[in-house]
């Protein structure tokens, strides 16, 4: 599916199944909103899949995974050749994220969507590497629309295999640089406010990352209302990939779970692309970034866990998997008032 063809795609979530879940709630033995978000989870889920019984399916993690020509600047504290060991390490178990994933019955799908070398996941590279933004644009506009298309086309892919609720997760040496300036771009901040120290920064390797994405916004001066054209000029493939997914879930009616800052971002990246996409993305957790309130703020999201996480690959967004898979068996397995014959309570004001 084309870019332009899932935004017009995208539609308000439907308020029949939203109306349908609640009264299933309501119904249920338990003072009404008493289990707070776990609810809110499955009434925003039932919106987006049209469907208030819960039976989502399979679930998984996509990993984009893709280099930062930036990091030749000094804003890491690693070296690029870390963001393919990591890559592959998530095929065999010995990733934090795969890890999460066999822990609570996800499959994972790691994508090369631009590392550096060939690698053997999934493979939809776009290219070796994005350019150092310091110095030229990272990709090119055209780039930057097949990077969402190959997100759009693994939750393509993923529906049909059967999954039903996804998780976005990244691996890529130097993508909070990248973050921190797309950020900075779309919320319209000083760099300063919205960049961190990433994987632990010293105070003047943050000065330097600072410093870089400052130069990199003014050499290229990205337009914060056209989110294209801000992931072409200071953005990631990574990011790229991850706003795709988002903007395909949203086509196709698929839950799809933001992970930290970095994932955050490219909520954000497609909430400018298609602000309706917005409804259809679901927050895990605040990132310790500095920009993590700020995203999601942006997107008006409220997380469901506040946990100090930080690593992303998806981790974040893994976690909240059992809260879901928690709020569904209540859902579906719990007595109703009727049953136990005792009076419902009543909405007071």
């Amino acid at each position: 599916m084309k870019l332009e063809e899932a935004i017009a795609q995208i539609k308000p979530l439907d308020s029949d199944a939203i109306a349908e879940c609640q009264r299933r709630w309501d119904s249920i033995a338990h003072p009404l909103h008493s289990l707070g978000k776990l609810e809110d989870l499955l009434l925003q889920i039932a919106g987006v899949t049209k469907d208030a019984t819960m039976h989502l399916g399979k679930k998984a993690l996509v990993v984009m995974c893709a280099d930062n020509g930036v990091v030749e600047e000094g804003v890491t504290q690693t070296g690029q050749e870390v963001t393919a060991i990591v890559a592959e390490n998530f095929l065999q178990t010995r990733a934090t994220a795969s890890i999460m994933c066999k822990q609570t019955g996800a499959d994972i799908y790691p994508v090369d969507i631009g590392i550096a070398r060939d690698t053997c996941i999934i493979n939809h590279k776009i290219m070796y590497g994005t350019k150092n933004m310091a110095k030229e644009q990272p990709m090119t506009r055209e780039q930057a629309v097949e990077a969402l298309e190959v997100g759009i086309h693994m939750v393509e892919e993923l529906k049909e295999k059967g999954y039903g609720i996804l998780a976005t997760g990244e691996m890529g040496i130097g993508n909070t640089t990248t973050s921190s300036a797309i950020a900075a771009v779309i919320l319209d901040k000083d760099v300063e406010e919205v960049t961190g120290r990433g994987a632990g920064l010293s105070s003047a390797g943050l000065n330097r990352k600072i410093e870089v994405i400052k130069q990199a916004i003014a050499l290229h001066k990205p337009d914060k209302n056209d989110g294209v054209d801000v992931l072409a000029k200071v953005g990631g493939l990574d990011i790229a990939g991850m706003a795709g997914v988002f903007l395909g879930g949203a086509a196709l009616g698929i839950p799809v779970i933001m992970d930290g800052i970095i994932s955050s971002v490219a909520a954000l990246v497609a909430a400018t692309i298609c602000p309706q996409a917005k409804d259809y993305m679901i927050s895990s957790h605040v990132s310790k970034e500095p920009a993590g309130h700020m995203v999601l703020d942006a997107l008006g999201k409220d997380p469901c866990l506040h946990a100090d996480m930080c690593l992303g690959e998806g981790t974040g967004a893994v976690a909240l998997f059992p809260m879901i898979d928690l709020a569904c068996a209540v859902y579906q397995g719990m007595s109703t008032f009727d049953d136990n014959n005792i009076e419902e309570y009543e909405e007071l004001v």
